[in-house]
């Protein structure tokens, strides 16, 4: 079996291709990454303006538009409805291809000169504050959100409705509010890890469940308070002991609730559900998946990261919706036998493009849109194309540019935009010594609130209709932040305290309550001397688990964690 172990260009440490890598880079004609798995995603997560959001003039037309380019950034940036429109034409840009320079830098070139995207939002409804996000209506501030109504301040939400402030809704979700992972459930708050769950409220790990509160790894049951069952009568007496509209008693229970899961609560050592021979966690109905994380029906595939339908494909982020032979994408949706692109949907056959569209057998291309045999928006016949672009890769190949991702250096987006500053965090000045960039003006204003927050009523009931035209700032960060009709019509409804931190630290406050995207390896934290097999000194089994040795959870294998909860 062939094994090869190579060194990192990037971070300078050993990492391996192991036989079955081989087998796929041959088959879609590769050469063997120069990067290691880390440093590779990494690279994709410099790419990914998820959500810094900017005011900016279309290029076309004039108007104002939402958009994640600055305008200091250097590119022409239409509005969606401009760059979907007939008023220009992509191949205008078209040119050759200079065989005494390397392909990245013509590549810059062309990308400073076509009209870029101003957000990747298709066929929504009053959904202009989206990114990464399709099939929405009445959508805000929600990102990798698709099919969707009546959603706010919300990441990878899919089928849901009348929801805010959660993240990874997979599925018909309603009447949410900060629930984090949840497959179809219904009226809950302050949850992770819920399916078919009703009406509960600070529960971790349930399913099945209605009208539980402060309670972990439940199944199948009703009216639990604090992992104690009673009587229904017994449970809506003790509910309306706490003030729920109340930040006090919010806070406090948000304390609480940090308490169970870090004391009481068992977690399972990784979330994998209905798979076969799949390494990684967050994986649900896969087979033959490795090393990857939030991956749904998933299939021969390796280092994916946040990806719905993925077949035979490795090295993906945010990329699905019947995707295969993939591989080095970032924001790709609908494609097929695709290699190293940016954000491109509805594709097949497209190699080293940046926001491609309705398109196929494209080389080099920027912002196309229904467009075929195309090197560097240039139409070519297909047996010249076919040769040109066997032409150019052998030039990449000698420059040492084919078969890595697009550098960052050359990213329409700078580092501390996206979203490598929560899973790869990194100072200005290590940012700079790399040669990538760093935004100085990112969005937001300081110093200019109109109440204070120690001056906002401590019950929603008592905020009134005039704080629609206040200012506040941020408990957490200072930033200054307001709030919608809508918003606060849904607080009032679902009895929920006004927000004393700004969109963008809730968000933080979730991701940082969900498993990170690495695995260790660890002992079972399990001593129940009841359980079969168990030695003296409790459960001998180890295993990779997305839950890193510093933290304070119970960390229990498969069969320990089957044994307690079910």
């Amino acid at each position: 079996m062939k094994i090869e172990t190579k060194t990192c260009q990037s971070c300078k440490k050993d990492f391996t291709i192991e036989p079955d890598d081989f087998g796929f880079y041959e088959k879609i004609k590769v050469p063997l990454p120069t990067w290691c798995p880390k440093c590779r995603q990494q690279r994709r997560y410099a790419w990914r303006n998820e959500r810094t959001l900017y005011r900016r003039n279309c290029g076309l037309c004039g108007k104002s538009a939402v958009t994640i380019y600055s305008a200091n950034k250097p590119y022409k940036v239409y509005c969606n409805e401009c760059w979907w429109g007939d008023g220009w034409d992509a191949s205008e840009y078209g040119r050759d291809f200079d065989f005494t320079r390397p392909f990245f830098d013509q590549f810059a070139e062309l990308q400073h000169d076509v009209p870029r995207m101003a957000l990747l939002n298709k066929r929504s409804v009053n959904s202009e504050y989206t990114n990464h996000s399709g099939d929405n209506k009445n959508v805000y501030l929600s990102f990798a959100a698709f099919f969707n109504e009546n959603v706010m301040y919300s990441t990878w939400v899919f089928h849901s409705r009348d929801c805010m402030d959660s993240s990874f809704v997979y599925e018909k979700g309603e009447r949410l509010y900060e629930i984090i992972d949840s497959r179809t459930s219904y009226g809950c708050q302050f949850c992770l890890f819920l399916k078919d769950c009703s009406d509960c409220l600070y529960c971790y790990d349930c399913r099945g469940c209605n009208n539980c509160f402060m309670s972990a790894n439940l199944r199948n049951k009703s009216y639990v308070f604090k992992n104690k069952q009673y009587s229904r009568e017994e449970y809506l007496k003790k509910i309306k002991e706490y003030e729920l509209s109340s930040f006090l008693t919010r806070e406090g229970l948000n304390k609480e609730f940090q308490d169970l899961m870090e004391q009481n609560a068992i977690h399972r050592y990784i979330i994998s559900e209905r798979n076969v021979n799949s390494v990684g966690s967050l994986l649900y109905d896969c087979k033959n998946v490795h090393q990857s994380f939030e991956v749904t029906r998933g299939e021969d595939s390796k280092y994916v990261y946040g990806s719905i339908e993925s077949k035979n494909c490795m090295d993906l982020y945010h990329v699905g919706l019947n995707t295969e032979l993939c591989y080095e994408l970032h924001g790709c949706t609908r494609v097929s036998n695709c290699q190293f692109c940016h954000l491109c949907y509805d594709n097949m056959n497209v190699m080293y493009s940046d926001t491609c569209q309705n398109s196929q057998n494209l080389f080099g291309c920027v912002s196309v849109k229904k467009g075929e045999y195309m090197i560097f928006n240039k139409k070519y016949p297909k047996e010249e194309y076919e040769k040109l672009k066997e032409k150019i890769i052998e030039h990449m190949k000698q420059t040492g540019e084919y078969g890595e991702f697009f550098p960052p250096q050359i990213a329409p987006v700078y580092y501390n935009e996206t979203q490598g500053m929560f899973y790869a965090p990194m100072t200005k000045e290590k940012v700079l010594a790399k040669g990538w960039h760093w935004e100085e003006n990112i969005p937001g204003t300081f110093g200019k609130e109109t109440i204070k927050s120690a001056s906002i009523p401590d019950k929603i009931e008592d905020v009134p209709d005039s704080y629609l035209g206040e200012i506040f700032a941020c408990d957490s960060c200072s930033k200054n932040y307001n709030i919608t009709q809508n918003e606060l019509l849904f607080y009032r409804k679902e009895k929920i305290p006004f927000p004393r931190r700004c969109p963008n630290c809730r968000y933080k406050r979730r991701f940082d309550l969900r498993p990170l995207r690495k695995l260790w390896h660890r002992k079972c934290m399990c001593n129940n001397e009841a359980h079969p097999n168990h030695l003296s000194m409790g459960c001998s089994n180890e295993f990779e688990t997305c839950y890193s040795p510093d933290i304070k959870e119970k960390i229990y294998c498969e069969r320990c964690y089957q044994q307690e909860v079910y």
